[in-house]
């Protein structure tokens, strides 16, 4: 995996929006090819800080929950953590706003830390500012696995759309299975973000719940779209062609 120098600015209308646990397939939109996020699946070499969003995008998804978990753990008080997370947010739309770039991502992630702080401070109980997200990663396995049952991986479509190319795809076997096997990645990252978050929330673990998020949330998203990348993507097999290792020399 390779990493962009230079991320370009034009490309964050490919950015996600609605956050369900840092990272997912929801949070793109209109993805151009080599651009972010899952733009990135039409790319012919993967960039890491592409398919996270760049440093911004990394700052903007992660700030508001890493903020919230280290005033909360710190405080053990409910308000200034929701207080805080909500004007991270807020600030780093403000400077989207003021920047006159794409808001497309720390709107969706404003609008995410909202949901999460509204639905906390109407229970009273921390573990909900994180509930938001566990709904929204059970959609995801439920939306996906009907995707592949019915014979429309998720991942074939949105590659379809990035390449701008039909549905032939599904009369070929091969594609066929391909795709379904990298929609079958994104179900098994979303359960396992589920098997270890909802037992921390049903216990009330905010603080190590909050640790979990940010962990599973653009790291695992990162590698989950880098593997799909190698599975679908025709440039990948192409690129690691184009620089075969260096022959050994004997003596």
């Amino acid at each position: 995996m390779t990493e962009n120098r230079e991320a370009d600015p034009a490309q964050d209308a490919s950015d996600q929006i609605v956050q369900g646990d840092g990272a997912g397939p929801g949070r793109t939109a209109g993805a151009v090819p080599g651009g972010r996020g899952m733009g990135q699946l039409a790319a012919g070499e993967f960039s890491l800080a592409a398919s996270i969003g760049g440093v911004r995008g990394l700052v903007e998804s992660t700030a508001p929950g890493l903020v919230f978990v280290v005033v909360f753990v710190a405080t053990r008080e409910l308000m200034p953590a929701l207080i805080s997370s909500v004007a991270v947010a807020v600030v780093a739309t403000i400077a989207r706003l003021v920047a006159r770039t794409p808001v497309t991502q720390a709107v969706g992630g404003l609008l995410g830390v909202a949901i999460g702080a509204i639905w906390a401070w109407r229970t009273g109980e921390a573990q909900d500012y994180f509930a938001w997200g566990l709904y929204v990663n059970a959609a995801f396995v439920v939306g996906v696995t009907v995707s592949i049952l019915a014979r429309w991986p998720v991942v074939g479509v949105i590659v379809s759309s990035l390449f701008g190319k039909g549905f032939e795809w599904r009369a070929d076997r091969a594609l066929l299975r391909r795709y379904s096997l990298a929609s079958w990645l994104w179900v098994g990252a979303f359960a396992a973000r589920l098997a270890v978050q909802v037992p921390l929330y049903l216990n009330a673990e905010a603080g190590w719940l909050g640790t979990a998020r940010l962990v599973m949330g653009l790291p695992l998203w990162a590698l989950v779209l880098w593997i799909t990348w190698l599975l679908v993507n025709p440039r990948a097999g192409a690129a690691a062609q184009a620089d075969p290792p260096a022959p050994q020399t004997t003596r």
